[in-house]
């Protein structure tokens, strides 16, 4: 999920006693201003914002000043503004976590409060391409070490000794060695009127004194999700409310001819009925799809109500789009010679001189996100023509200003609640439901809800693009890799309806970057048509080019006779740090950071390797009918390494007993929800690489629900996951998107070893 936005550049740290030199966030006193903007959160609290300032791609500063809030109350309560969507995630507990460590904070005495969604407050909320922790980690660190400095010299003024003698610990400032001790909110007076600290005047707390940052906590929403007290987007209920459903256009760009709405109005609870009008061509990612909505009382009567519609469509060029037959046509392709986008050494003498050559096909399908929770939004437009909407979105900004530009008023007039996300892996930063409820609330004169059903979801989603790959890799007389050629299509995320190559950053996803010690490397992309809504989707291209790598290497390790972990750290080479800049064509993204700010690192991708395979007893001999597969591969900026161990049970039915990650993903902030998201990670994947896949016959999605779109079952998933997180001072890196991409090619390589035969195409058929 990687979104086209600046992102925070900061150089290499390797303690907690210092900020990076090129973290350019800032703390303010809260002014008037602001104060107005967050409402009774400033009500007699001593408030601080930080303003974080962010690097665009070539390193300049981008003044869009996303701010986030800490307020101190005479209570002793510590508020934190939590600015970043919650999805499962955990992010809206760790960010306040690394502000509550390194102000000694009591953790039962902070109270998280979600922001609202505004870029004038809060900047840049878009929570997507794992990147929150990573551009928020030091300035978060910065603002508790600010509010810390105050209120240690607050206490020591106080008690007339040097602040060198105190300390914070549980909310209060300690005196060191000494039995004093003053609450934090004692000192909230004091501190009101005290100049805010320069940079070069903090001091930051050891590492290892840490008692939340590195360690397992439970997020912050647990309580409330489990007890059912938790608001998520169709939990939201006002006066007068309807609820929407809406039929949408069969295929991308049909557009409605006429339709007949009196079977549907004389279903009892039944209000109105409503066009939607839809953008044609292209669909774009933030408008909504052509349709007629059903307004009623209950979402039951709403839902009947549109299927009892007769809509006459023309459905527009997309009709006779069918994906299998693309799919054949990409492949195709891929065997002529395509936009050579890295090229090292001379690939086409490698071939002519080489003692053997394997050259392979990969396919992979269309993806839905099919996040637990469908999409949901509710808007409600007053007769002065403000808007207050309520919506689980991932991009705030974004599904602000599409309801702005949906209405035709001004961003002001906007107001964007942000609820809990029932899951999101990129669908929910697409704001087209969002401006969808603001349309209908608008039309109707009263607040609606949209409600999307599972149908709704998979037929009219944002899919993963379908591809197709071809990899040729030559052995020289020796039988070392010499050669390595990867030709990859797919829809671009940019190529709504136009033909056009996967862009630069798709590429950079796994492919482009393919960091193997070979000397003759090309790699080709090919053109094709995104003949419905193509985008992001959990580690985006990741998904497909690690399919490919990943199973081709372990080929290609058994054709040589070595173990696949020993050739890959063998491939990796010495220790050091890799730059493809040179032998780009085109701009190398790197996650939106500098390659000299957050390198590629041979020694930090062996050591997960080293790690993986220690801990899964890699080599132990496993008795007939069991077998392990390996994979590794990096992704925004975290190095995972993956051992999956399968078997067949006695009515010879596939199992998954074990899986093991090891991952270094620099600092790790909250060690409870990096396993969570690796284990979560690991049964999305299997999803993805066993049951899942869209297909379009005459332009229209063929599955309906789970049924025909299946995600895994109890039985199917992995039973064992065990998450070994590396230690590791570097800067924090995202965990959100890693597991998925090499858990799929570990598990086709185990698949290999336990039938004999390599499967080349997703999903897996055993």
């Amino acid at each position: 999920m990687l979104p086209n936005l600046p992102f925070l550049k900061k150089q290499k740290t390797n303690d907690s006693d210092s900020l990076s030199a090129n973290d350019r966030s800032e703390i303010f006193r809260a002014s008037r201003r602001d104060f107005l903007k967050i409402g009774s959160l400033a009500a007699g609290s001593f408030v601080l914002g930080v303003n974080f300032q962010c690097s665009g791609p070539k390193g300049e500063i981008i003044s869009f000043a996303p701010n986030v809030f800490v307020t101190l109350s005479s209570d002793n309560l510590v508020t934190i503004v939590a600015h970043r969507s919650e999805m499962g995630t955990g992010i809206r507990t760790s960010l306040p976590m690394i502000v509550a460590d390194e102000l000694g904070a009591d953790w039962s005495k902070v109270k998280i409060v979600q922001a609202v969604g505004d870029e004038d407050i809060y900047g840049n909320q878009n929570t997507d391409g794992s990147f929150s922790v990573r551009m928020f980690y030091e300035p978060m660190k910065k603002f508790g070490a600010t509010v810390r400095h105050m209120l240690v010299n607050a206490a020591a003024k106080e008690w007339g000794v040097s602040p060198d003698e105190c300390d914070t610990e549980a909310s209060h400032v300690i005196l060191k060695g000494g039995s004093k001790k003053i609450p934090f909110g004692d000192l909230v007076e004091q501190i009101k009127t005290m100049e805010l600290p320069k940079q070069e005047e903090l001091t930051f707390k050891e590492f290892s004194s840490y008692k939340l940052v590195g360690k397992d906590v439970a997020i912050y929403d647990a309580k409330a999700i489990a007890t059912g007290k938790a608001v998520f987007g169709a939990d939201v209920n006002l006066p007068s409310m309807l609820i929407a459903v809406v039929q949408r256009s069969p295929v991308v760009g049909a557009k409605v001819i006429s339709y007949k709405d009196e079977k549907a109005l004389a279903i009892p609870g039944v209000k109105q009925v409503i066009k939607i009008e839809g953008p044609g061509l292209p669909a774009g990612l933030d408008k909504p799809l052509e349709g007629v909505a059903v307004l009623a009382e209950n979402t039951w009567a709403a839902i009947q109500g549109s299927k009892a519609l007769e809509i006459d469509w023309d459905l527009g060029p997309n009709q006779t789009f069918n994906s299998a037959s693309q799919l054949q046509e990409m492949l195709k392709s891929t065997a002529g010679k395509g936009m050579v986008k890295r090229e090292r050494g001379d690939f086409a003498k490698a071939r002519s001189s080489s003692g053997k050559v394997i050259e392979r096909t990969y396919l992979a399908p269309f993806y839905a996100h099919s996040t637990v929770e469908p999409p949901a939004a509710i808007a409600d437009v007053k007769a002065d023509g403000s808007v207050e909407v309520w919506a689980p979105t991932q991009h705030p900004q974004w599904a602000r200003g599409a309801v702005a530009g949906a209405l035709g008023i001004e961003l002001a007039k906007v107001k964007m609640n942000v609820t809990l996300l029932g899951g999101g892996f990129g669908r929910k930063s697409k704001p087209d439901f969002v401006a969808e409820a603001a349309i209908l609330s608008k039309a109707a004169g009263v607040p609606v809800r949209v409600q999307w059903t599972r149908e709704c979801d998979l037929h009219h989603d944002f899919y993963h693009s379908h591809s197709a790959q071809r990899v040729v890799a030559t052995l020289d007389k020796e039988g070392n890799l010499s050669g390595w050629n990867h030709h990859t299509v797919f829809p671009a995320i940019g190529a709504s309806n136009t033909p056009a190559p996967p862009s630069d950053g798709e590429l950079d996803l796994g492919c482009r970057d393919f960091p193997y010690h070979v000397p003759n490397i090309r790699v080709e992309a090919h053109e094709t048509t995104a003949h419905t809504r193509v985008g992001w989707l959990r580690s985006v291209s990741n998904i497909h080019h690690a399919f490919a790598i990943c199973t081709m290497l372990d080929e290609i390790a058994e054709t040589r006779g070595v173990d696949p972990v020993d050739q890959a750290i063998q491939m990796l080479g010495e220790d050091r740090h890799l730059d493809f800049t040179a032998e780009m064509v085109g701009d190398y993204g790197n996650y939106g950071e500098k390659i000299e700010d957050f390198p590629w690192d041979t020694a930090r991708m062996k050591k997960v390797i080293q790690t993986v395979a220690e801990k899964s007893n890699w080599k132990q001999n496993l008795a007939d009918g069991k077998a392990v597969g390996f994979a590794a591969h990096k992704s925004f900026l975290t190095y995972v390494a993956c051992v999956v161990r399968v078997e067949k049970d006695a009515e010879g039915k596939l199992i998954i007993p074990e899986v093991h990650y090891a991952v270094d993903c620099g600092i790790g902030v909250n060690t409870d929800r990096i396993k969570s998201q690796f284990e979560g990670g690991a049964q999305f994947a299997t999803s993805l690489a066993m049951t899942s896949a869209i297909t379009f016959e005459n332009g229209k999605v063929q599955q309906n629900n789970f049924d025909t779109y299946q995600i895994i079952r109890m039985p199917q998933a992995p039973k064992k996951i065990e998450v070994h997180i590396v230690p590791s001072m570097e800067k924090p890196t995202g965990v959100g998107e890693p597991p998925v991409p090499p858990y799929i090619p570990a598990l086709a390589n185990a698949l290999y070893k336990l039938t004999g035969e390599r499967k080349y195409e997703l999903p897996l058929k055993v």
